[in-house]
């Protein structure tokens, strides 16, 4: 594939799109939402949502490898990424209608609207070793996430400023109903699905020849995923990877999900002002550390930013003063986008070639495999104590993973996937 600028632009402008829905919905609006209005109350609210954020992860883990092991098969990544987007998409505008009480119409809707967000991250992902040069492929990953974030700030401050802010909402909406705040799971829907034609116009389907047909695709996948399995055993830095992001990203997980709901609720902060600050700060920090990245290593990378956010959970699961809350957030957010991009592009540092999806439905697995445990000791913990001591099993995550994670030899990661970095 030509790794030209436009084919780059295209692809970040993805992320620029699909931020909006893990922005928006899964941690600062509709989380929240939920837990106040739809749910009986916040802390029911807390473990039914860290509930379908764990329904949602196995789901994930059981599909990823299974699609990618197609898609790479068949050359589908492009069309699967297309129908994984298009059910996000119209899942988040079903969202607008579950009123208070229908928690169980909210949640199916999220559930199966946040499944085919991760599974299409998992298609889109795969592209990024084929677009980027070996020895961009750290900024070029954290240009993209950083956009991410770029992304997901706009639509979440168009979304209170148009529909949340005025004292009439627009549109015929009504504030008494919460219709105004629903309606930015409309916004988001319509955000995803203009900002991701560039994807699907630019970013070219790399080829396979003599592609089997789709049913003998399916009947095969099954010995497919297997010899991937026995693949990614050989390539031992990658599977070293993949253990440790096994546990620091569910860390990390469990504060996307829970982070706006615990702001909230705790110090009272409005949850537009926590979205909007912290999405301007994960972005500065996924475009600064994208070089970090390239100078330093993957590996370096996600460690410096492990021990920042395991430190600054635990200031902000310890802290009753608002303010050091605010710098606690600060910190993780500056660290969060960085901590996924150089797991993203470190990781592809490792693929080898014509193996992208496979690899990377891997890599989707390790991240959802153990997701459901941070969101269900946190909803297991809260109902029985509060949302600060469910919170703090997050940093016992972070410091297991990062133990991991030395154990991952870089250089050698490099030399076994045949990427010949710098070259």
């Amino acid at each position: 594939m030509k790794a030209d600028r436009r084919t780059i632009q295209s692809w970040s402008l993805y992320d620029f799109a699909n931020s909006s829905f893990t922005t928006v919905v899964v941690t600062f609006v509709y989380a929240v939402y939920f837990a106040e209005a739809i749910a009986d109350n916040p802390d029911a609210g807390l473990s039914q949502w860290s509930a379908a954020i764990a329904i949602s992860g196995v789901l994930v883990a059981l599909l990823s490898p299974f699609m990618g092991a197609v898609a790479d098969a068949g050359g589908h990544r492009k069309r699967f990424l297309f129908i994984s987007s298009v059910v996000c998409i119209m899942g988040s505008v079903v969202l607008f209608f579950p009123l208070p009480g229908q928690v169980f119409f909210a949640l199916t809707t999220f559930v199966v609207a946040n499944v085919a967000f991760e599974m299409a991250g998992v298609f889109y992902n795969a592209y990024l070793p084929d677009i980027a040069p070996p020895e961009k492929i750290g900024q070029i990953s954290g240009y993209g996430w950083g956009l991410g974030y770029v992304g997901g700030l706009l639509c979440l401050v168009l979304g209170y400023f148009v529909l949340v802010v005025p004292a009439t909402p627009p549109f015929g909406l009504s504030a008494e109903t919460g219709s105004d705040v629903r309606a930015v799971t409309l916004l988001v829907a319509a955000w995803f699905a203009v900002f991701s034609i560039p994807m699907f116009l630019w970013v070219r389907e790399p080829e396979v020849k003599d592609a089997p047909s789709m049913w003998k695709l399916f009947r095969s996948a099954g010995p497919e995923i297997a010899e991937t399995f026995r693949l990614v055993r050989r390539y031992k830095q990658a599977l070293r990877l993949l253990i440790a992001r096994l546990i620091y990203n569910d860390g990390l997980i469990t504060i996307f999900a829970l982070s706006g709901i615990y702001a909230s609720a705790t110090f009272g902060i409005n949850i537009f002002v926590f979205g909007i600050v912290l999405n301007m700060a994960a972005g500065l920090g996924a475009f600064a550390m994208g070089y970090v990245d390239d100078y330093l290593g993957g590996k370096k990378t996600i460690l410096i930013t492990i021990v920042g956010m395991s430190l600054a959970t635990a200031l902000a699961v310890l802290t009753r003063d608002v303010f050091w809350f605010w710098v606690a957030a600060f910190i993780i957010a500056i660290l969060a986008g960085p901590n996924q991009s150089a797991s993203r592009s470190l990781f592809a540092r490792f693929v080898p070639d014509d193996h992208e999806t496979e690899f990377f439905g891997f890599f989707a697995f390790s991240g959802k495999f153990t997701a459901f445990l941070g969101p269900a000791l946190v909803a297991m913990l809260a109902g029985i104590y509060d949302q600060r001591t469910g919170l703090a099993v997050v940093v016992p995550m972070f410091i297991v993973g990062g133990l991991l994670l030395l154990a991952v030899n870089e250089k050698e990661g490099i030399r076994a996937s045949g990427r010949v970095e710098g070259a």
